[in-house]
């Protein structure tokens, strides 16, 4: 049998690659004369770095140190593809992880700003930025403000880092703002969020920020202000991604929004690996009902449909239906016994649920017969 294992990252316990590594490993143990390809993604989010250095033929680390979500220092990195494309992803710079506690209202996105003007002082001709896991709401400010634009108050003051002062945003000055490059810039995004609205990026991520609701209406009437000094498209799918950064850069700064897991599909060649595959395994660290909409496990579960490859999805929790095209599933914490077990040891789980779909689905496909 010929295998495709791609998984995201089971985030919080192990990355995309050593998910991978672990499938493969359980499998291999079972039937270890099948073709096994592995194929570790990402949506847009943490991870992402490392799906594009694996893609590419040659890459380079650049390691930096920026302002981080709370004004500190931390230590980050961007990655310089071929093409003199240059690649920035948020979560090193400007992430939740990155804080102590939440702190919705001066969280920032400077570093991020900071890293992108490093890539530019490198010689980068294009910059795709990723968006995913960020730790503040304040529509990418802290970005362009590192950049060199000034957003102020009614006294022609500075406003303070963070979304929380955007409420008294007055004019967006971006006279100083550097241009960007000439390839130009693309926002990867692991959501489709607006940046307004009930469905936005206070209303919907802000309490995963640590935003209460008297926040997040502060947070909501910020990003309001903002949209009507910056105008653009703030009702575009994605604007809302990584607490309104893609709205922000793409009104100030140009920069196209994409779809994260289906743009990393394509550089890391998914549909090629399809091609002669007799299955996929997908996963992620909780399926639910949100991961069929610019997710991983739903963009390969997709290309794997359309390609008429049987797809399998393992998951540390499994709370959504899953969708027509995914024959298996294994959740994690059902053959650990707990969410806490699986976490705790999430190779020796992800390796036991390669093993298991390996002996269940390989018997079956070898009394079958493989595709041909």
């Amino acid at each position: 049998m010929r295998i495709v294992i791609a998984p995201d990252s089971f985030k919080g316990s192990i990355g995309a690659a050593g998910a991978a590594a672990a499938l493969a490993a359980g499998w291999l143990a079972a039937r270890p004369g099948d073709q096994v390809r592995r194929l570790p993604l990402a949506d847009g989010g943490e991870g992402t770095l490392e799906v594009l250095a694996a893609a590419a033929r040659a890459h380079r680390w650049h390691q930096a140190e920026v302002t981080g979500p709370d004004g500190g220092r931390v230590a980050s990195c961007w990655l310089e593809l071929p093409g003199r494309t240059h690649a920035v992803e948020l979560a090193r710079a400007s992430g939740l992880p990155l804080l102590a506690a939440p702190d919705p209202m001066r969280a920032q996105t400077s570093g991020t700003g900071e890293l992108i003007g490093r890539a530019l002082d490198a010689g980068a001709s294009r910059i795709v930025i990723a968006l995913g896991g960020s730790a503040s709401t304040d529509g990418g400010t802290g970005a362009l403000a590192a950049l060199g634009a000034r957003f102020l108050d009614g006294g022609g003051a500075d406003l303070p880092p963070g979304g929380g002062g955007l409420a008294g945003l007055a004019r967006a000055d971006l006279g100083g703002l550097r241009p960007p490059p000439s390839g130009g810039v693309t926002c990867l995004t692991d959501v489709r969020a607006p940046l307004l609205g009930p469905a936005g990026a206070a209303a919907v991520f802000g309490p995963q920020k640590g935003a209460d609701a008297g926040q997040i209406e502060v947070l909501e009437a910020g990003l309001a202000r903002l949209a009507g000094q910056l105008g653009g498209h703030p009702a575009a799918p994605g604007a809302g991604a990584a607490g309104g950064t893609a709205y922000g850069l793409a009104a100030a700064w140009g920069a196209l929004i994409a779809a994260g897991a289906a743009e990393l599909c394509k550089i890391a060649g998914l549909d090629p690996a399809l091609a002669d595959a007799d299955l996929v395994i997908t996963g992620e660290g909780r399926y639910d009902a949100t991961s069929a909409d610019g997710k991983v496990t739903g963009a390969v579960c997709a290309a794997a449909a359309a390609a008429g490859v049987p797809a399998a999805l393992v998951a540390g929790q499994l709370a959504g239906a899953v969708p027509p095209g995914v024959r298996y599933r294994v959740a994690l914490a059902g053959i650990a016994r707990g969410a806490a077990a699986a976490q705790r040891e999430p190779g020796r789980w992800l390796a036991a649920a390669g093993r298991a779909l390996a002996m269940d689905i390989g018997a079956a496909a070898g009394r079958a017969g493989p595709r041909t």
